[in-house]
């Protein structure tokens, strides 16, 4: 399953507040990049009006399992073969030639945006570099 959502910003008065989201079920587990992109793009359709001025975005899987902790329904479609090759090939060429050296044609090559970090939160649980160093003296 795949939630999508939109917001517009929180703290100026003056602008309009606009918020949705959506869950979009999957006839079956899929790591297949294609699919996921689809169903994201098929939700964020059903609830984007045009207009605000959205300040966040945000997509979640959920109900990730692995592929041996699924069973499948005898009469459900599932993922075909072709499918798990080409995600391979796509990992194996990425892998050799470096971070998305291929990416879904959807995935612009220079977004119009990018994330803010001017004002990131330290990472002390995830990053040894910036955890505290406390030194005891006499």
């Amino acid at each position: 399953m795949i939630q999508v959502g939109i917001r517009t910003g929180l703290f100026n008065p003056n602008e309009e507040r606009f918020s949705r989201h959506m869950q979009i079920h999957l006839p079956y587990p899929t790591d297949d990049t294609r699919l996921l992109i689809q169903a994201a793009m098929q939700g964020l359709e059903h609830i984007y009006r045009e207009g605000p001025a959205y300040a966040k975005a945000s997509v979640m899987l959920l109900g990730l399992c692995q592929r041996d902790q699924y069973t499948p329904d005898l009469f459900a479609p599932t993922q075909a073969a072709t499918s798990d090759r080409l995600m391979q090939t796509m990992d194996q060429i990425n892998q050799r030639w470096g971070k998305n050296t291929l990416k879904p044609a959807r995935v612009p090559v220079t977004p119009e945006w990018g994330m803010q970090r001017q004002l990131l939160s330290p990472c002390y649980t995830t990053r040894l570099d910036q955890l505290w160093t406390v030194r005891a003296g006499r």
